[in-house]
């Protein structure tokens, strides 16, 4: 089943995975789109592959083992590949079975707590591009029109050019995740060190989360987007080489700044542990003095009510007032010495 190039921002909820689920398929040809008839998509494959500059684009959603393995004969792909791109979960890498490429991707989107994890799979290999999406995370959508109607120059570069935009889109949305993530850092931190009592560990635990995600996502994309800038890929162009040099240096600054927000949210999280130990030592000084204090009028109250006939003082006429007037030095003495020492 072939779709619109717009269909591709959205999964195809309507089909089952008891027929092929491709959401897009168009041969290209110098950047030009040419819709391909499904049953004529075999003999689309041996076209493109006699014609330079021809290439089959195929993007599919979460396809089913049987689905997945119609494409696979289509266009030989390497049976170790096909299987991860089946089982998902899979860590960012840069695989080269003889003249195919094969890369994952993370894909992130904002959620609540935790951030959405999704992944694409991306077969390059002669005369074609096939994509394999998992989750909802969608930074697809609009690549492939941008690439028909606005960047036409880097579709004629060919499958590496998709390629680029593919891991270039993926790497713009954790530039602006990881710029949100930094937003919320700084307020965190404000809070964390502000004079108002508030209580951040669960919020500081969820932000260290979403950073992890991130960390997880980005750190192992290191290594293959190096290795796609260094131009030693018979698979890549020259001339798209710089583009890959660009994504790169994205990649190693969303790395960089996710490293530098992790160790960030460690410091604050033992700081926020030590000033709420403070806080906690504060309270109990605080209490251990009204508690000093309260117990001289509660000493003199009980010995005064053990109610015996031969007690000092039992009944002299300016007793009571002189003990109450003892208590208030007394308190108001312990209440001054504890305000000086900062307990109160």
């Amino acid at each position: 089943m072939c779709a619109d190039s717009p269909a591709e921002s959205t999964p195809p909820a309507e089909v089952g995975h008891n027929r092929l689920v491709i959401v897009d398929c168009a041969v290209y040809q110098h950047g030009q789109r040419r819709e391909i008839e499904p049953e004529r998509l075999e003999d689309e494959i041996k076209h493109a592959r006699e014609h330079p500059g021809e290439f089959v684009w195929i993007g599919l959603y979460e396809p089913s083992p049987a689905e997945l393995e119609r494409v696979a004969a289509e266009f030989q792909l390497h049976p170790l590949a096909v299987e991860d791109a089946l089982e998902a979960h899979q860590r960012p890498k840069l695989e080269v079975y003889g003249e195919s490429l094969f890369l994952v991707l993370k894909t992130l989107a904002p959620g609540d707590p935790d951030l959405e994890i999704g992944e694409i799979m991306v077969f390059l290999g002669p005369a074609f591009v096939v994509t394999v999406r998992h989750g909802t995370p969608n930074p697809l959508s609009g690549v492939r029109h941008r690439l028909e109607t606005r960047q036409q120059k880097v579709l004629a570069a060919g499958q590496a050019g998709v390629l680029y935009a593919i891991a270039d889109a993926v790497v713009d949305t954790y530039s602006d995740i990881v710029d949100s993530l930094e937003t919320e850092l700084d307020e965190l931190e404000a809070r964390v060190f502000s004079p108002e009592r508030t209580d951040d560990a669960r919020e500081i635990y969820q932000l260290k989360r979403r950073v992890g995600q991130v960390r997880r996502s980005v750190l192992p994309l290191i290594e293959p987007t190096f290795e796609l800038a260094a131009g030693g890929l018979p698979q890549i162009d020259a001339a798209a080489v710089p583009f890959f040099r660009d994504v790169a240096d994205h990649v190693r600054r969303a790395a960089d700044l996710t490293e530098s927000a992790d160790s960030l949210l460690t410091a604050i999280l033992q700081a926020n542990l030590a000033r709420v130990s403070v806080l906690q030592n504060e309270d109990t000084r605080r209490i251990s003095a009204w508690v000093a204090i309260a117990a001289v009028p509660t000493v003199v109250a009980g010995i005064y009510g053990m109610n015996f006939e031969h007690m000092p003082e039992l009944r002299w006429r300016y007793g009571y007032p002189a003990v109450i007037l003892l208590l208030v030095v007394a308190c108001t003495t312990l209440y001054r010495l504890f305000k000086r020492s900062g307990w109160l």
